[in-house]
Order: structure tokens, then sequence, then C-alpha cells
């Protein structure tokens, strides 16, 4: 199993970023999928999930109504738009994948699969 996260990179404050992730080597439908961030001296903290369909999604707090996820199952892919970014989004962010009930989609440790994380550095 594969996850591999890509898009990240430097951008001004109030800017946008697409965050995208190709998995492989699992039946990716079966799987809800949530993108984490962990910023220096910080622990992993949930951003946002989506269900295994695609029909639902939740949110951080902190990125709620900035963030959009979403999913392509013919693809394999998941995506974070953000916009607005601001310097407190400076982070690694993770994409992961989980079969365990929807209501655990911010709890890390449930996760089965992880990417192997992309940079993403807002300046001010």
């Amino acid at each position: 199993v594969q996850l591999q996260a890509s898009g990240g990179g430097l951008v001004q404050a109030g800017g946008s970023l697409r965050l995208s992730c190709a998995a492989s080597g699992l039946t990716f439908r079966n799987y809800h999928m949530g993108w984490f961030r962990q910023a220096p001296g910080k622990e992993r903290e949930f951003v946002a999930g989506i269900t295994r369909g695609g029909g639902g999604a939740w949110y951080a707090d902190s990125v709620k109504g900035r963030f959009t996820i979403s999913r392509d199952n013919a693809k394999n892919t998941v995506t974070l738009e953000m916009n607005s970014l601001n310097p407190e989004d400076t982070a690694v962010y993770y994409c992961g994948g989980h079969n365990s009930p929807w209501s655990t989609t911010a709890t890390p440790t449930v996760y089965d699969y992880w990417g192997q994380g992309t940079l993403v550095t807002v300046s001010s």
C-alpha cells in the first residue's frame, strides 16, 4: 500500500494551494480518508476527512470555510484545496486512510495507512 502526497510548497499569506494524495495497493473506495498536519514541536492534528463514497466531509474548526476535501474513487485520489492560507497553516501535511467507523476519523491512531507528508509553508 502506498499513499503519495504532493502539492506542498511556499505560498504567501492569503494564497492557495492544492494538495493531492494518490493511493495504490488498496481498495480505495473502502477507506475513509483524512488529512492531518504537524507543525514543528506540535502533535499531529486533524484537518479534514471524507467518507468512503465522498458524500460526507468533516473539517477542523481552524480550517472550516477555507479548506475543501474531495476524492475521486475512479482515480484513487483525495485532494485538499486550501484557500486563505495564513502562517498558522504552516506544517507538514499527511494523508491517511482508515476503515474504522466514520466517527473516529479525527483520531490519528485509527488510521491504517499514511502518506509520507508534504510541506506547506505560508509566509507572512
